[in-house]
């Protein structure tokens, strides 16, 4: 039923993320960031948990998204690794082409719903996508 959604525009139907699982622990550190985003845009968002962390996928991944990074009590984003870290247009499309792979890799992951300041946002937990996200974004900014 959920791909016949997906087929003819209607939202994803996905199960409610358990109050008592890692994922929504790990959300419940970065709920005040998550907030702020909710606030700043309606795009759809898919929340990837870390730990102390969050990797959050804005827009229709995989064709076209945009990613913020929750860490240390900020939230960083693609225009974060053009003006910190100088990363050309070519530099952020390769980055942005190894992020669309990872997330691609990822289909096949159970994902969730987590309700947030009134919006429902879904919620990916996959060690193996945080892992290469984290990666993606640790080899640009050099950590």
């Amino acid at each position: 039923m959920g791909i016949l959604r997906g087929l003819f525009g209607g939202s994803e139907s996905h199960a409610p993320l358990p109050p008592d699982s890692y994922a929504n622990a790990r959300l419940q550190e970065v709920t005040d960031q998550l907030k702020v985003l909710i606030a700043e845009t309606s795009d759809r968002l898919e929340v990837v948990p870390s730990e102390h962390a969050a990797y959050v996928f804005i827009g229709k991944p995989p064709k076209k998204f945009g990613l913020a990074w929750i860490h240390d009590g900020r939230t960083s984003s693609f225009k974060t690794l053009v003006k910190d870290h100088g990363v050309n247009p070519i530099r952020l499309e390769r980055i942005i082409e190894h992020l669309r792979e990872a997330y691609q890799r990822s289909r096949s992951t159970e994902r969730f719903t987590f309700n947030i300041a009134d919006r429902e946002i879904i919620v990916t937990p996959s060690e193996v996508l945080e892992k290469e996200v984290h990666d993606v974004i640790d080899e640009v900014i050099g950590k």
